[in-house]
């Protein structure tokens, strides 16, 4: 019991407390803005965490991780814009697309090793961002709008009834507690936004049970059998091969479950902007996945979250930092810097050098390394 209890697991503890109570904060506050930012961050977390399934326990550096959240979206997107709003369809398909495109790549680029395998998959995404921007009838270069996000209709026709009570519930709880009630939006439609996924609230913790979900099953994955052959042929793939494990069967199927994670945050990132464009799959992206994981800690279960949250809010954070000091500094010097705020990049670069120097475990490794001292 006292194993569980450390400085580590306290800070997942109070991370986890704080996605969950969000939306009550921003409702009170009347802050939209960190809903829509936070359900960004979760998404992108389910990718980096799908991402480090593949290069913090298998050591498969993929620079080509991005193209399943083109695939996730663009399979939604596609579908709405000829009429295919049906989740039941949009998801599915979008699913099993990216895993036939993983296991392709994985098929060919597992055959290889270090920096050939990079290329192959930077290479194989290359051509699909290509594909994307020739595709004039979905936006081209210019990206794709969705009009209406996926639809559960069935789903909502089954959960009116439990949904429509609850919401009353709530209502009449409000009002015996003294709070001020208003008569719109009724249970019925407020039921049906929440259905619908148009309820921004509603679909953060979509996202978040998602991501939690993500989470264990890679846990479960990474300390069961399979798992151990996973990072077994990390360290050695010669010696587990030696003692009889097919390992090349392993990688691929670890490969297919971490391109079909992060097909699922494409279809959710896709639901969340209503817009999708190639530049999603550019490697440029697949290198800030990369960072989220490495900043949160290569093979560990929850270090990717923590690299999401901290460079994602950091991309936030910096440009309003910069700009004051920027003004101040052409105030004192006369030299204009007065976009130094859009360079914010110049800064994120060293404090990620710092990061690889000194704290190689990441964030993760920083708390685990307390731990110890």
């Amino acid at each position: 019991m006292t194993a569980m209890l450390t400085p580590r697991n306290a800070i997942v503890a109070l991370l986890i407390a704080f996605l969950l109570v969000l939306p009550v904060y921003a409702g009170v506050t009347d802050n939209t803005f960190m809903v829509t930012l936070f359900t960004r961050i979760v998404i992108l977390a389910i990718a980096a965490v799908s991402l480090n399934l593949i290069m913090g326990f298998g050591g498969m550096v993929s620079f080509g991780h991005a193209a399943y959240l083109g695939i996730g979206g663009y399979a939604v997107g596609i579908l709405a814009k000829e009429g295919v709003d049906s989740g039941f369809i949009q998801w599915p398909l979008a699913l099993v697309l990216s895993a036939l495109f993983a296991l392709g790549v994985g098929a060919l680029s597992l055959r290889t090793r270090g920096v050939y395998f990079i290329m192959i998959t930077l290479a194989f995404t290359q051509v699909l961002y290509y594909v994307a921007n020739g595709l004039d009838r979905y936006g081209g270069d210019d990206g794709l709008t969705i009009q209406t996000r996926s639809q559960f209709d069935s789903l909502s026709v089954a959960l009116q009834a439990p949904c429509v009570w609850g919401a009353t519930a709530l209502q009449d709880l409000s009002a015996w507690l003294g709070f001020p009630v208003t008569p719109d939006p009724t249970p019925e439609l407020i039921c049906r936004e929440v259905m619908s996924l148009n309820d921004k609230t509603a679909f953060y913790y979509l996202c978040l049970v998602v991501l939690l979900a993500t989470v264990y099953v890679v846990w479960r994955m990474v300390n069961s059998r399979f798992g151990l052959v996973i990072q077994g042929a990390r360290s050695n793939d010669r010696r587990m091969q030696a003692i009889g494990f097919p390992t090349f069967r392993y990688k691929l199927i670890c490969f297919v479950i971490a391109g079909v994670i992060c097909g699922l945050a494409g279809v959710l990132l896709a639901n969340h902007t209503n817009f999708i464009s190639p530049a999603l799959m550019h490697w440029t992206r697949s290198g800030d996945l990369i960072v989220m994981a490495v900043l949160g800690g290569m093979g560990t279960v929850f270090g990717p979250v923590f690299g999401a949250v901290a460079f994602l809010l950091l991309e936030e954070v910096l440009p309003p930092l910069i700009k004051p000091l920027a003004d101040l500094f052409t105030l004192l010097t006369g030299i204009d810097a007065s976009h130094a705020h859009e360079y914010w990049q110049l800064v994120l670069g060293p404090l990620f050098l710092l990061v690889v120097l000194f704290a190689r475990g990441g964030i993760d490794g920083l708390l685990t390394r307390e731990r110890r001292d």
